[in-house]
C-alpha cells in the first residue's frame, strides 16, 4: 500500500514505515504530522486518484529528527576585478516516520 501526497510543493510517494525527509517545519522528535493533500492511493482495492485530491484521506507521521543537507558552496568570482567571494548553505530539513495511510 503506497500514496502520493503533495507538500511544499513537492510530490511524495511514501508508503507505511517509511521515512521521509520533508521542509522543516518547527515541531519537535516525536510530534505527530498529518498529510491532507493526498493525491493517489493505492491498495488491495486498486488505485484510487483524486482530482486534485482524495476526500477524507490522510497520510499520519511522526517526526523522527531534524537534520541537515549536504553543504552547498557558492562561488562569485568577477573576472579581471581581484574580487572573490565563498559562502555555504546547508538546507534544513525535517524527517518524519509514516504511520498509517487512510483513504
Amino acid at each position: 500500500m503506497y500514496a502520493i501526497i503533495a507538500d511544499g510543493g513537492k510530490q511524495l510517494k511514501v508508503e507505511e514505515g517509511q521515512k521521509v525527509r520533508i521542509d522543516y517545519r518547527d515541531a519537535k522528535v516525536g510530534d505527530a504530522i498529518t498529510f491532507d493533500q493526498v493525491l493517489a492511493v493505492r491498495d488491495e482495492g486498486g488505485l484510487k486518484l483524486g482530482r486534485p485530491t482524495l476526500k477524507g484521506a490522510s497520510v499520519s507521521a511522526e517526526v523522527v529528527a531534524v537534520t541537515q543537507g549536504p553543504k552547498l558552496v557558492i562561488q562569485r568570482l568577477r573576472r579581471r576585478k581581484n574580487s572573490r567571494r565563498k559562502t555555504g548553505h546547508r538546507q534544513i530539513y525535517t524527517e518524519v516516520q509514516i504511520g498509517s495511510i487512510v483513504g
